[in-house]
């Protein structure tokens, strides 16, 4: 894998912008963009990508696959046909008006946050981290001692946040069948999923796409944030 890659280019978060990166990994010819960049640096980079006219395939983080947060400041227009991975739905989407999980969420969000942008997919995150705890605590019982707490939190085993409380697997909050799991072969502070790829066709995702392998893939390049140590 690593021969396939030709590029890299990482940025300090005191950058005001990622143009001279993008400048600099279009020119090397790539035909695919991994983009690992947070939300702001993501937007930069979709933006730019597009006022140059590269069109390679461009695969973007989760972790900044937030129409409101990353896809909106960029441009909807300019984000079409970005691929990421959802693991839980976007209650924002049309196709979830009536979905369960979602009218909960949004009485949940009414009554404690009205502020907050349906469009965030971190305001949704929130809310399944808060669901996740709760079903550690309920594996917990009456051991409530630091040890029993790290022990339930990494024995999560297949189950699917919220679907005591919020309906089948398909009304919770993570997408139809996708289930998580902890264990110590992961660590502390990673869960596992299926996740599957979805593209960005203008305002929603759409549906997600299973994974596939792609023969003959191109090269790649990555863009990530430069960390302190």
């Amino acid at each position: 894998a690593a021969k396939m890659i030709v590029a890299e280019a990482s940025y300090e978060i005191t950058d005001p912008t990622v143009d001279s990166q993008i400048l600099t990994l279009k020119a090397s010819g790539a035909d695919t963009f991994m983009n690992f960049a947070t939300a702001k640096f993501a937007a930069q980079a979709i933006r730019k990508m597009f006022d140059l006219g590269w069109t390679p395939l461009h695969m973007l983080s989760n972790v900044s696959a937030s129409v409101g947060a990353t896809l909106a400041p960029a441009g909807l227009d300019k984000s079409v046909g970005i691929l990421t991975v959802q693991y839980y739905k976007d209650v924002s989407d049309p196709q979830w008006k009536d979905d369960p999980m979602a009218l909960k969420y949004r009485a949940f969000m009414a009554r404690y946050y009205r502020e907050a942008s349906m469009d965030d997919s971190f305001n949704v995150y929130g809310y399944i981290v808060a669901q996740t705890m709760v079903q550690v605590f309920k594996q917990c019982g009456n051991d409530l001692s630091r040890q029993n707490l790290m022990k339930q939190a990494l024995s999560i085993k297949n189950t699917a946040i919220g679907s005591e409380c919020l309906g089948s697997c398909a009304s919770h909050s993570h997408r139809p069948a996708i289930r998580i799991y902890t264990s110590t072969a992961i660590g502390p502070d990673r869960t596992g999923s299926a996740e599957p790829l979805a593209r960005f066709r203008g305002r929603r995702t759409g549906c997600p796409e299973p994974f596939q392998e792609t023969p003959g893939a191109g090269e790649q390049i990555w863009l990530s944030e430069k960390r302190a140590r």
